[in-house]
């Protein structure tokens, strides 16, 4: 009996492949090619340092002027929308 071989997770390429912000997304994350973790994370360090979650409801995004030109204008998005408005500014 031949053991099975044990393969660790492999990040998926799609994630790591670099993606350019828009001049938007770029204002936040800065406009250099980054992977979408990376994008990700610049976000959120963003979000936090000026401190846009909402205190009671830690899903909701408040967005000042820089991320309302991101998220199409509107004055607040749930985390999971905001992945999907941020796709629209990169490239």
């Amino acid at each position: 009996m031949a053991k099975k071989a044990v393969s660790k997770r492999k990040p998926n390429a799609a994630f790591m492949k670099p993606v350019t912000p828009d001049d938007a997304l770029s204002e936040v994350v800065g406009s250099k090619p980054l992977p979408r973790t990376e994008l990700t994370k610049k976000l959120w360090a963003y979000i936090k340092k000026n401190k846009l979650q909402d205190q009671k409801n830690k899903r909701m995004i408040k967005s000042d002027d820089s991320l309302k030109a991101v998220f199409g204008g509107k004055a607040q998005v749930n985390m999971f929308e905001m992945t999907k408005l941020v796709s629209k500014h990169v490239k």
